[in-house]
């Protein structure tokens, strides 16, 4: 535990931190998901619908840091290029 000052506040600047990147990953997780079952589903426009707000949210999400910038964009990219392989199917 803490014992000066200085690090009992960080401690509690730690905890609310990594709380609100918690709550975030999941959101991505989550969002990334729905991009991949509607491609796995053949609803293209539906991916399309889900990888606008998945890429927003990456690009959030790597702005505050909470993910690497080029993790961000890494993932946007194989989203985008799975979705351009189904248009192309379908």
């Amino acid at each position: 535990m803490p014992n000066t000052k200085s690090a009992k506040k960080r401690l509690r600047q730690s905890l609310v931190r990594r709380t609100r990147n918690r709550a975030t990953k999941s959101l991505l997780r989550t969002l990334v998901k729905k991009v991949r079952e509607a491609i796995a589903e053949g609803d293209v426009a539906g991916g399309e619908q889900h990888f606008r707000a998945a890429a927003q949210k990456l690009d959030q999400a790597a702005a505050r840091r909470v993910i690497h910038k080029n993790a961000a964009a890494r993932v946007k990219s194989r989203l985008s290029a799975a979705l351009k392989a189904a248009k192309q199917q379908h």
